[in-house]
């Protein structure tokens, strides 16, 4: 960090410096005359003594050769540290390159704020810390996408080689060719979310936008999952004004499918689901709550995240991979807006969506 010169204490640091080599200079002519006189009167005991001016002019030249010849030293010693520490550095920063091109993203170099490559080392740790994130997101990732395909798998497997059984009981046959089918659907609905996330992450799905009635495509889709809730005796309201948007009615259509999917699926049987539209200048707010299970505050923060299950076993059992809301909270983000949620547990949910109108 560099000091401010209108500091009082940079002020003074300088002070005391300058004082403390203005001593070592005045000590070094000091020296290198007293060692000039000495060499000068060696030599004279040797060549006889010249006359007083000689003598002096003599001692002055030796001592400014001394002092010349110290100088030198000084300089290639202080250079030498300075290409020391250089190469000391460099090696450092290599060796940590070639333990992060292996994998080991754990490495960091130890900053030091007097050195002339602290403000890289500090980047280098930088880096390291965020390949490191990466490269857990990603070996999370594997091991999820890997967990989920291999249990319906595993289910269709099983049951396939029951199936085969000649004795097998017509009903035990459809229960099982049941569950194969309702597994298959599963593999090809996880499939299908994860190329929908892969490519809306690299922008391969370009947004299409037209304008429609948002009202309508609610309405259209609550129609659409009529025989879900009816079948669980749900009570299903709607208070919507008549609102046109701009969107990808396609993905949107994805947003509103996937949270009134949840919203049966984890309310119980006799419950309520409840879907209202409000719109001002600025914004749309598509409201859908429940009267379910609700979702502990600890995991509030985490439904939007890939894979993440609040309660993992019920979530399996009901058919989900995890990966609903991260596509919902994807394409809602894509069009400007934001998602957020509310719940409590036992006493259900509610997701609330605000769409830019314009």
């Amino acid at each position: 960090m560099k000091k401010d010169k209108n500091d009082p204490n940079h002020n003074k640091f300088w002070s005391n410096h300058n004082q403390f080599w203005i001593v070592v200079i005045f000590a070094g002519y000091l020296a290198a005359f007293v060692a000039a006189y000495l060499i000068s009167a060696l030599i004279y005991g040797f060549t006889g003594s010249p006359p007083e001016l000689m003598r002096h002019l003599i001692s002055g030249i030796i001592a400014m050769a001394i002092m010349m010849f110290v100088a030198r030293l000084i300089f290639y010693l202080r250079g030498g540290s300075r290409r020391d520490e250089y190469n000391k550095n460099h090696m450092q920063i290599t060796e940590a390159l070639a333990q992060i091109a292996q994998g080991n993203f754990d490495v960091l170099l130890e900053p030091n704020p007097q050195s002339p490559h602290n403000d890289m080392t500090r980047a280098f740790n930088e880096m390291a810390q965020s390949l490191g994130t990466l490269e857990s997101m990603r070996q999370d990732f594997i091991s999820n996408v890997s967990h989920e395909i291999q249990s319906p798998l595993t289910s269709i497997g099983g049951f396939a080689a029951l199936l085969q059984k000649d004795e097998l009981p017509d009903d035990e046959r459809r229960r099982y060719a049941t569950v194969i089918e309702a597994e298959s659907k599963r593999l090809s609905s996880l499939s299908d979310n994860l190329l929908k996330l892969s490519s809306l992450d690299i922008d391969k799905m370009p947004l299409s936008k037209t304008k429609f009635r948002l009202d309508k495509q609610l309405e259209r889709i609550a129609l659409t999952l009529e025989p879900q809730w009816s079948a669980k005796k749900l009570l299903l309201e709607a208070d919507m004004q008549k609102l046109t948007v701009c969107g990808d009615e396609d993905l949107l259509s994805q947003v509103w499918m996937n949270l009134l999917h949840n919203a049966i699926k984890f309310t119980p049987e006799g419950g309520q689901i409840n879907i209202a539209l409000a719109a001002d200048n600025k914004s749309a707010c598509v409201k859908v709550s429940d009267t379910g299970v609700g979702i502990a505050p600890d995991d509030q923060m985490h439904i939007f995240e890939r894979f993440y299950k609040a309660d993992k076993s019920r979530d399996r059992a009901l058919g989900g991979n995890g990966l609903g809301l991260s596509l919902v909270k994807k394409i809602v983000e894509l069009h400007g807006g934001r998602i957020a949620v509310e719940s409590e547990i036992g006493k259900g949910t509610a997701f609330a969506v605000s769409l830019p109108v314009k």
